[in-house]
């Protein structure tokens, strides 16, 4: 995971990581409206490397310790680490989780969602909305002097609540023109335990929602994790700045533009 010390990023770095992380939200709504049964993997991917080249940006998970392609695509089981392939074609009432980071100047913007290929189950529906809002919950925590454990315990309380699991394998971490650097952000935990929070430190927070068991495991590619149970798995995911006052999104969505996330 990288080094154990957690860098606060200065003002100029915070800029540049808003730089990054706007192209990857921007990046993500452009690939949105291709998620339509038919399509595969493949071609999302393909679209995405082109994008981001043409945006003067290059792909992170490209050949990232051996990763193969440009996204990350996690349909259905799958939990994540999903390999973009031809023969993968999205049908009706799947779910794929998306997973973008561009690096532009060097700085990484990290981010996910989860879409629905035309009609989901209503199952699968409520899976991807409290995913959702475990993600958005556990944002709400984040301030200066709170506790990374405070993050985690708040998602796993409303996952379960909801009848749903929280995976343990895959965690959030720090990021800046490091793609995977500490603090490791579990989402699950124990209020007040962990590191503080401090002015300056940039995370993602990446829940990864299961509907049956949380237990995973990684298939013969050493790369794709699916639920150990084969059902369905959401995640959602962006980058995070702490600030003085609370929290910045850097990786915030157009169509998110109206929610108020600071704490």
């Amino acid at each position: 995971m990288g080094s154990e010390t957690i860098v606060l990023l200065s003002s100029r770095e915070i800029e540049k990581m808003r730089c990054a992380g706007r192209l990857a939200a921007e990046l993500l709504h452009h690939l949105e409206k291709m998620v339509q049964p038919g399509i595969s993997t493949l071609e999302l991917n393909d679209e995405a490397e082109s994008w981001t080249r043409s945006h003067g940006a290059k792909s992170a998970p490209l050949g990232y310790h051996g990763f193969p392609k440009s996204i990350c695509t996690s349909v259905n089981e799958v939990v994540c680490h999903g390999i973009p392939n031809a023969k993968q074609v999205l049908k009706e009432g799947d779910i794929i989780n998306i997973d973008v980071t561009p690096t532009l100047d060097g700085y990484h913007g990290d981010t996910s969602k989860t879409f629905f290929v035309g009609t989901p189950s209503p199952s699968a529906k409520k899976l991807v909305e409290i995913t959702e809002e475990c993600l958005r919950r556990g944002i709400a925590q984040v301030k200066p002097g709170a506790r990374i454990g405070d993050i985690g315990a708040e998602i796993q309380e409303y996952a379960e609540s909801q009848g749903f699991s929280v995976v343990r394998d895959f965690v959030g971490h720090g990021v800046s023109n490091v793609f995977h650097t500490a603090p490791q952000i579990p989402h699950y935990g124990t209020r007040g335990k962990g590191k503080r929070l401090r002015s300056g430190m940039v995370f993602t927070i990446e829940p990864m929602i299961n509907e049956g068991t949380w237990e995973v495991e990684v298939l013969a590619d050493k790369w794709t994790a699916v639920t150990k149970d084969r059902k369905l798995s959401a995640q959602f995911e962006h980058t995070i700045a702490v600030t003085d006052s609370g929290v910045e999104l850097l990786t915030l969505r157009e169509e998110e533009a109206h929610l108020q996330f600071a704490s």
